[in-house]
């Protein structure tokens, strides 16, 4: 493909983006997507995991997956949600909130080289396209 898409630069960008946080979590025993979970919990007062799901954009299924290596990895607890005996929700044990630390410190650390190497207009009109790109996905006027 001689010409650059739209889709093959997003993706192309993202699994760059997703190939250095990895590097960068796995110094540390976790990966792009335990940080990303350990973000989406609220570090006080715990978080249900349907809301967690929603923060990642993930299916439930994957996000099944993930909550059992946090659990696993010591990174987490369930409880029953008080007010849902159905749900649960997620606390970070004090590993967790430590690797939380971590991941919000990396992506900062991330962010904040995009913001000194790209001028603030440039990165609007990003946030511009990205937000009309989502959407026409939304809106489902692409399919």
């Amino acid at each position: 493909m001689n010409q650059q898409t739209v889709d093959y630069t997003l993706r192309t960008t993202w699994q760059a983006v997703a190939r250095l946080y990895n590097e960068q979590a796995g110094q540390y025993d976790g990966s792009m997507a335990i940080g990303f979970a350990l973000l989406s919990i609220d570090k006080d007062k715990g978080t249900p995991a349907t809301e967690i799901s929603a923060r990642m954009g993930m299916e439930a299924t994957s996000l099944t997956r993930t909550l059992k290596t946090l659990t696993e990895k010591g990174l987490i607890i369930k409880r029953k949600n008080p007010a849902d005996g159905r749900g649960v929700l997620c606390y970070l044990t004090d590993l967790g909130k430590e690797k939380r630390e971590l991941s919000k410190n990396t992506v900062i650390r991330f962010n904040e080289m995009i913001k000194s190497n790209v001028p603030s207009e440039k990165l609007i009109h990003f946030f511009e396209v990205t937000e009309t790109i989502n959407q026409l996905i939304t809106d489902k006027k692409i399919f």
